[in-house]
């Protein structure tokens, strides 16, 4: 996990990088949670999601946005993060020109960025949002949703409602031509304490199916 830093708007970003061996591998970038209540890259389910990716063969990026660890500037209510999270993903595509599929992937509030982020970025085909909080954040802006994805979160997350992340999966459930899974993780609160190996799980078993359904099936 090589540590890189991104030329971001407010300069330098902080970032740790794993490229793949596969040719053409899919990239993903992984958000990390509010930077005001100690969100950062290394948060454990920020590198939980990481992980999972590598797993699949992913060259795979996270990163501290503004103002966070070394990562220069101030924290600036989402507006500047998202430029973050822009120039991260044009980052890791200068590195990845060929790239076979781009997901995004992000906790609380770096779930809130990534799926801003998919609405800027027709390429981002995926997204995993974990404990996105429908209940602080208009998600309004996803309207349509251009990609499908997976809303996870702990069914005893006592920091963001799970009904709002219910609705919000209702919500975007009823749009044509993408699909949305909503999984609670049994036991799990807001940042899975002793609960990753089933974030992780379920987090694979999601790639893993997606990338099934889209590599064509050969008759036999």
């Amino acid at each position: 996990m090589p540590e890189v830093i991104i030329s971001g708007p407010e300069g330098r970003l902080e970032g740790r990088y794993h490229h793949s061996k596969r040719a053409n591998a899919p990239v993903a970038v992984v958000l990390h949670g509010h930077p005001e209540h100690g969100g950062t890259m290394n948060n454990k389910v920020v590198y939980t999601l990481y992980q999972a990716f590598l797993s699949h063969g992913f060259s795979t990026l996270r990163f501290n946005f503004r103002g966070v660890g070394r990562s220069q500037g101030r924290f600036d209510r989402g507006e500047g993060e998202l430029s973050d999270a822009a120039a991260a993903l044009d980052w890791l595509q200068t590195y990845n020109p060929n790239a076979s599929a781009c997901w995004v992937a992000g906790f609380g509030f770096g779930a809130w960025i990534a799926m801003q982020l998919l609405m800027r970025r027709p390429e981002i085909e995926s997204f995993i949002a974990v404990a996105p909080p429908a209940h602080q954040h208009d998600f309004s802006f996803l309207a349509p949703c251009p990609s499908s994805g997976l809303l996870l979160q702990g069914d005893q997350d006592k920091v963001v409602p799970s009904e709002a992340v219910a609705r919000l999966a209702q919500k975007l459930s009823q749009q044509r031509d993408i699909t949305i899974e909503h999984q609670l993780v049994p036991g799990a609160n807001h940042f899975f304490h002793h609960k990753t190996e089933a974030l992780a799980a379920a987090v694979e078993a999601y790639v893993t199916e997606t990338i099934r359904r889209r590599v064509p099936q050969v008759a036999e």
